[in-house]
C-alpha cells in the first residue's frame, strides 16, 4: 500500500506502534538508522504485541542508502517547517510518508533537496511543538487511504 519511513527514530513504543499500523494497512514499515534503541528491545515488541514478527520492515544503514534505494517522485516528507497542508497532497499506492525523529525532524538537507514534496499536518503550534510520531504517521496514512477510498 504505502511505505511509512522513519528517519532515526529516538522511542522504541511510537516505531512498535507505527509497525501495528503499517500492518494493518498493508503498508511497509522503513527505518533509516541510527536508531534510538535496540529492535529487539521490549518496548517495540510491547507496542506492536504478537504482531511485529508479521511486520514488513526495511532497515536502511543510513538516509543515504535509502535515497538510493527509493523513488523522490513518491516522497511526501512530513515537517513542521511548511505551510504545504498534507491534506492537498495526492496520494497514490507506493508513495514513501517519511517522518524525522521525535526529537530532531527530518535533516535540513534533506528537507531543502525536496522543497516541493513538504507537507505538515496544521495545528495551533503556540502550545504545542508537534504531534506524537505515531499519531503524525496515522493521520497521513490515513488520508493516503482515504483518497484512495480503501
Amino acid at each position: 500500500m504505502f511505505n511509512v519511513v522513519l528517519v532515526t527514530p529516538d522511542i522504541p513504543h511510537n516505531t512498535g506502534a507505527i509497525g501495528r499500523l503499517c500492518l494493518s494497512t498493508g503498508s511497509t514499515l522503513h527505518l533509516v538508522k541510527p536508531l534510538g534503541f535496540e529492535l529487539n528491545e521490549k518496548a517495540v515488541k510491547r507496542a506492536g504485541l504478537d504482531y511485529w514478527q508479521h511486520v514488513d520492515l526495511k532497515v536502511w544503514e543510513n538516509l543515504e542508502a535509502f535515497i538510493d534505494a527509493s523513488d523522490p517522485k513518491k516522497y511526501h516528507l512530513l515537517t513542521t517547517k511548511t505551510d504545504t497542508s498534507y491534506w492537498n497532497a495526492s496520494y497514490n499506492k507506493g508513495d514513501y510518508l517519511i517522518f524525522g525523529s521525535e526529537t530532531r525532524g527530518l535533516p535540513e538537507s534533506f528537507l531543502s533537496a525536496y522543497p516541493d514534496k513538504l507537507r505538515t499536518i496544521p495545528m495551533d503550534i503556540t502550545h504545542v511543538r508537534s504531534l506524537n510520531l505515531a499519531t503524525a504517521s496515522g493521520i497521513v496514512l490515513f488520508e493516503g487511504m482515504r483518497q484512495l477510498s480503501l
